[in-house]
């Protein structure tokens, strides 16, 4: 099971750092991503880590604002945003695969959490 958190309301400019928690001992094996959905837009994908934590993939949008680590000691993947924008605001999921390349497509992941809310007001 995965369980998303860290969301809130923000100015823009602001960071925020959401978490995504993990239960079970093989989270090391799975290769993590964050998707979001905007109100009445597709979801879309965010960033993703491989689970060897050596390979990351961010969609273009984001790139030199946000990042992905994720430290299995504790089970969980966390992506810190930074420069937050209006346009980042969505439900923000994060999804998992064991021992998938890192994939853009929501379609490959078969783990989801509930999702979690950013706002970032201008």
């Amino acid at each position: 099971q995965l369980q998303a958190s860290g969301g809130g309301l923000v100015q823009a400019g602001d960071s925020l750092r959401l978490s995504c928690a993990a239960s079970g001992r093989t989270f090391s094996t799975y290769t993590t991503a964050w998707f979001r959905q905007a109100p009445g837009k597709e979801r879309e994908f965010v960033a993703a880590i491989a689970w060897s934590g050596g390979t990351t993939n961010y969609a273009d949008s984001v790139k030199g604002r946000f990042t992905i680590s994720r430290d299995d000691a504790k089970n969980t993947v966390y992506l810190q945003m930074n420069s937050l924008k209006p346009e980042d605001t969505a439900v923000y999921y994060c999804a998992a695969r064991r021992f998938a390349m890192v994939i853009t497509t929501a379609a490959t992941y078969d783990n989801w959490g509930q999702g979690t809310l950013v706002t970032v007001s201008s």
